[in-house]
C-alpha cells in the first residue's frame, strides 16, 4: 500500500498520508487508484467528518506523476488519458472538507490535490513549483487549479518559469495558495487542529458550505478543464523528447527561491 490512513474516530478526523518517501511521494498508477478509493470510502463512513492530506518523509508533499510510470495513450489527437484526473476528493464526489499539510516540495501533479483541498497549511520551508514547460509539457490542469487560488500573474510565473524557480512558502501565503504557515514539522499538527474544529460542527452544514464555496468557481473551472486535454495533446513534446529534457536536467540545481 502506498497510502496510509489513520482514522481518529473520537474526533471525526482522518489523516491520509502519501507513503512513498523514497520517490518524494510521486504518484504511480497504484497510488492514484488507492487515493480515489480512499475518498470514495470516506463518502460512506460517517465516523469521518473531515480529512487531512500530507506526504511522508518531510522532504516532499508530492511531486506529481512518477516519471517511471508508463501511461498508454489513445492514438486520437482529441483525447488523452491522465491518471491524476481522479485523485482528488471532489473528483470522487466527496464533500467532506479536506485540508492539505505541506512539508518540503509540492510540484506538478501535486496541484491536483492542493486544488481540491479546502485550504492548505504549509511549513515555512515548503516550496512550490511546476516543472512542465521545462520538459516540453503543457501545464494545463495544474494551472487551472492554481488559477482558482492565486492571481493570474503568479500562476503564469510559476508555470512558465518551470524548474528555474521555486515559490517559497512565504510567497505562496502572500498570494493565496497557502492559508497558514507553521514551523518545520508542524504543518500536520496545525492542519489536524483545524480539522478537529470543523469536524465538531454539524456535518450537513459543513458539507453544504464546502459545496457552496466550490460551486462559486465551478463554472469557469469546468470550462477550463474541458479545454485542458486538447491543449496537452497539441502542445506536449513526444515522450522521447520529454525524457531527453528530463535526463538532461538532472543535477542542474540552481533553483531561485522567491
Amino acid at each position: 500500500m502506498s497510502i496510509r490512513v489513520e482514522a481518529m474516530k473520537e474526533t471525526g478526523v482522518a489523516l491520509v498520508t502519501l507513503d512513498r518517501p523514497a520517490r518524494h511521494n510521486a504518484i504511480d498508477l497504484e497510488t492514484a487508484s488507492e487515493l480515489a478509493q480512499v475518498w470514495r470510502e470516506f463518502r460512506f463512513d460517517d465516523t469521518v467528518r473531515a480529512g487531512v492530506l500530507t506526504g511522508a518523509g518531510g522532504k516532499a508533499f508530492c511531486t506529481g506523476i512518477d516519471r517511471s510510470v508508463d501511461v498508454p495513450q489513445p492514438s486520437s489527437p482529441y483525447s488523452i488519458d491522465d491518471p491524476l484526473i481522479a485523485i482528488g476528493p471532489k473528483a470522487n464526489d466527496l464533500w467532506k472538507p479536506v485540508i492539505s499539510a505541506v512539508e518540503g516540495m509540492a510540484c506538478g501533479g501535486a496541484f491536483y490535490l492542493l486544488g481540491e483541498s479546502e485550504f492548505v497549511v504549509a511549513s515555512r520551508e515548503a516550496t512550490f513549483f511546476d516543472p512542465h514547460t521545462t520538459y516540453g509539457m503543457v501545464s494545463a490542469y495544474e494551472t487551472v487549479y492554481l488559477a482558482q487560488r492565486m492571481p493570474y500573474g503568479e500562476v503564469a510565473r510559476m508555470a512558465l518559469m518551470g524548474t528555474a524557480e521555486r515559490t517559497s512558502a512565504r510567497r505562496a501565503y502572500e498570494t493565496g495558495l497557502v492559508s497558514e504557515l507553521t514551523e518545520p514539522g508542524e504543518a500536520v499538527d496545525a492542519a489536524l487542529a483545524c480539522a478537529r474544529t470543523i469536524a465538531s460542527y454539524p456535518t450537513e452544514a459543513v458539507q453544504g458550505t464546502v459545496r457552496a464555496v466550490w460551486s462559486a468557481r465551478e463554472g469557469a473551472r469546468g470550462q477550463a478543464l474541458a479545454l485542458a486535454p486538447h491543449l496537452i495533446a497539441l502542445g506536449n513534446l513526444p515522450p522521447e523528447q520529454q525524457a531527453e529534457l528530463f535526463e538532461g536536467g538532472r543535477g542542474r540545481g540552481g533553483f531561485r527561491l522567491r
